[in-house]
């Protein structure tokens, strides 16, 4: 028995100890498992999953018009007296009445049940509108879902590269005050032995202090990426963040020709504008079917009886059926159907018009969208050729400084442009590839 129990006990050990080994040894999150994560917890995706659903319904819903109608109904009537009839012919008195024979011909208690089956055979096409109606319906429910997804993983997208921004920022940072420091060691050797004024030294501290201060708000900005980064994937904010660093220039090779194309056939957007101008197209004809008289067949069972069993008396047989065609045209309304088709056709017209708008909208955001790229695509090869510029440029001064031909300032002025250069060349990464998922949203291309 104690061996069991020490068994277990290194076990549950074990497992405590590796477990977290285990769940670290899995790596930094990737941009794809950020996206699924997002995808998952969203409840804007849960919003638009649920309205897919309500519009698939409805087009089921609209399915049934064209298919026949069953109801069944059951009464019980129960008479003051039994119904009677009087013969005439028959004279006055106290063996026939004072008014003739009367002469029964039902029953007090009377029980019903039928059931009546309705088959449409013509509605003016108000059946087919209404069903082509909610089936374009379901498709623009369907495209809005893909459009909240397409947000969703821009966010994603952006959430992430601002984080792996930020820690490129705090890396320049990080060096910085290592480089300040190594220099503040330089100078106070130096003046410990005289070769350097004491506010050569000063100098030195106060630009260690202020890249110190530097570091700390890049910290700050890192931790606030984070933030934003787990909020966006609806985690707890204090979530632990590793991800992938994947933040690299990978030139664009399309043209704004071709982006507007792409956006044209792909865009969520731009399909569910031309969708909602055929749905109000559809709509104008849904109205107009009130021009047309409406027929359907209908077929009906009946049983009766005395009890509620309805098998029938002796007064009435137990059951009974008909089959019958119904034509029903409501020919005056005082202008109802016409105003009905003049709002249709307005709304066709309106749903027309904003598609044109809509492309025109679309086609600026893209416009917008590639030439913010390109403009932070030439700030990347600016930068690169600042920082091998920059590092030469303090190798120099700093070689200068230990020779004793170039100043404390020089040296710190060479660090402060290379850091600069760093933190710029970040920040273009990042904008670059922020402001790529933003194209690729405007295209309609950035999900799935």
């Amino acid at each position: 028995m104690i061996s069991k129990n020490w068994h277990m006990i290194v076990l549950m050990l074990f497992t405590v100890v590796l477990f977290p080994l285990l769940v670290f040894a899995e790596g930094p999150l990737t941009l794809d498992a950020s996206i699924d994560i997002a995808l998952k917890n969203s409840t804007v995706i849960n919003i638009a999953k649920e309205g897919t659903k309500g519009a698939t319904a409805q087009k089921r819903e609209a399915i049934t018009g064209f298919l026949p109608k069953f109801n069944t109904s059951y009464s019980y009537q129960r008479l003051n007296e039994d119904p009677f009839s009087r013969s005439q012919g028959f004279p006055p008195g106290p063996l026939y009445g004072m008014n003739g024979m009367e002469v029964p011909v039902g029953t007090k208690n009377n029980y019903n049940w039928a059931v009546e089956a309705r088959q449409p055979l013509f509605a003016g096409g108000g059946i087919l509108a209404n069903y082509q109606v909610n089936s374009i319906g379901e498709n623009i429910a369907r495209l809005e879902e893909t459009a909240k997804y397409q947000d969703v993983v821009q966010d994603v997208k952006i959430a992430y590269f601002n984080v792996l921004r930020a820690k490129r920022i705090q890396d320049a940072a990080q060096q910085s005050v290592e480089m300040l420091s190594a220099h503040r060691d330089v100078a106070d050797n130096y003046f410990k032995v005289g070769m350097i004024p004491k506010n050569d030294l000063l100098h030195a501290e106060v630009e260690l202090a202020n890249g110190k201060q530097a570091l700390i708000r890049a910290k700050n900005a890192v931790e606030l990426a984070k933030s934003n980064f787990n909020t966006v994937l609806k985690r707890e904010i204090f979530t632990p963040v590793e991800i992938e660093d994947i933040l690299t220039y990978h030139p664009s090779k399309q043209s704004f020709e071709e982006c507007l194309n792409i956006a044209r056939q792909t865009r969520p957007e731009m399909k569910i504008s031309f969708l909602k101008s055929a749905q109000a197209g559809k709509l104008v004809r849904l109205a107009q079917s009130d021009y047309f008289p409406t027929l359907s067949v209908v077929g009906n069972y009946t049983r009766f009886g005395d009890n509620p069993s309805a098998n029938g008396s002796d007064y009435k047989d137990m059951e009974s059926w008909y089959l019958m065609a119904v034509a029903s045209w409501n020919f005056w309304e005082w202008g109802k159907t016409k105003f009905r088709v003049d709002a249709s056709k307005a709304r066709e017209n309106q749903a027309t018009e904003a598609s044109k708008e809509l492309n025109d909208r679309i086609t600026l955001e893209i416009k917008n969208a590639y030439l913010i790229l390109q403009e932070t695509e030439s700030q990347i090869v600016v930068w690169l050729k600042v920082i091998e510029q920059a590092e030469e440029n303090f190798r120099i001064s700093e070689e200068r400084y230990k020779e004793r031909v170039a100043t404390s300032t020089e040296v710190l002025e060479a660090q402060t442009l290379l850091t600069k250069a760093k933190s710029e060349y970040a920040n273009a990464l990042g904008d670059y590839n922020i402001n790529y998922a933003r194209l690729q949203r405007a295209m309609g291309t950035i999900w799935p």
